[in-house]
């Protein structure tokens, strides 16, 4: 009797990325050498680099569970593990996107969109002054900034890199208080603006963390918050009381470096001519640009995963352009 073959299984999406995790994963580990995560070196090491289980205790995590995903086996990686994993095979920005990728989930860094920067869009901010200009992501988080908009309201440069969010500043911080003219339509817009953005990352432990500071910080912004009003980044004028310059009206410009959901440049004009002298005066009070206080972009792009680590880190590579 003829015997039938079983038509063969074809693998999933899933399937795919599971091994080429588990191929990634083990690459990477196979070129650490142990004397680079402070282990020692043994003598009895039949493969290069570290040991499975060497890469568990660096992430916390549990050597079965690890031995696990090197085996591409259907397990769940979470983005808190992913980036503890990053973390204990010393992943470059690139390498940790690409882990986060295979893994399925949303890098918690906060500066996550850290690619869509680059050398010449920070030589653009330089290029760009007097006139103040950042770049910020769909979560508000500012990424890069000149120095006449790191000197707007007052030193943005002697702020943790944490709470350099746009809105984390409005709805909390007294100096902004002060400084936004028309806060209270200010913070409004903010709120809609941060909602119909977070539409598409609702689940991304990044935006649930900042929403979730936010409303323990600010009564304010629970109430625009819970207003549930949704509105879409647009170009409009703003006002602000410098302490040292006086009244500084701006049109103020969104310029897209990706698809609209991702970061975006913002130029601010002066709006009249009072405020073009008191910007150049402004300019002239920021001095000359400090010799050597710009890092790299891959510095930039790994501030979370230092701070995590108990650093204290200074995104100078914004204030300092």
């Amino acid at each position: 009797m003829p015997t039938t073959t079983p038509p063969a299984q074809h693998e999933s999406d899933a399937d795919i990325k599971r091994r080429e995790l588990a191929s990634f994963l083990r690459s990477r580990r196979e070129r650490i050498a142990p004397e680079q995560v402070g282990l020692p070196a043994g003598r009895r090491r039949r493969t290069p680099g570290l040991r499975r289980e060497e890469v568990a205790g660096l992430a916390a995590v549990g050597v079965t569970w690890y031995t696990w995903l090197e085996q591409a086996r259907d397990i769940q990686v979470s983005a808190q593990v992913a980036d503890a994993i990053a973390r204990a095979l010393m992943l470059d920005p690139n390498e940790r996107v690409h882990l986060f990728t295979l893994a399925g989930v949303a890098d918690p860094s906060p500066f996550a969109d850290c690619p869509g920067m680059s050398d010449q869009i920070r030589l653009m901010l330089e290029q760009l002054e007097p006139l103040p200009a950042f770049v910020a992501n769909s979560r508000h988080d500012v990424i890069a900034y000149n120095r006449t908009y790191g000197r707007l309201v007052d030193d943005l440069d002697a702020r943790p890199f944490e709470d350099r969010n746009i809105m984390w500043l409005a709805f909390t911080d007294p100096a902004w208080r002060e400084a936004l003219i028309d806060r209270e339509e200010v913070i409004r817009l903010m709120a809609a603006k941060f909602r119909s953005a977070m539409a598409e990352h609702l689940a991304e432990p990044a935006w649930k963390s900042l929403l979730k500071r936010l409303q323990q910080a600010s009564p304010e912004f629970c109430e625009a918050w819970d207003r549930h009003e949704v509105l879409q980044p647009d170009n409009r004028s703003k006002r602000y009381l410098n302490p040292q310059v006086g009244l500084l009206t701006f049109d103020f410009t969104h310029l897209w470096l990706g698809p609209r959901s991702g970061p975006r440049l913002v130029t601010y004009t002066p709006a009249d001519e009072v405020t073009r002298t008191r910007l150049q005066r402004l300019y002239e009070l920021c001095g000359p640009p400090a010799a050597g206080a710009q890092p790299d972009l891959a510095s930039a792009c790994e501030l979370p995963a230092r701070a995590a680590a108990g650093a204290r880190p200074v995104l100078a590579s914004a204030g300092r352009s």
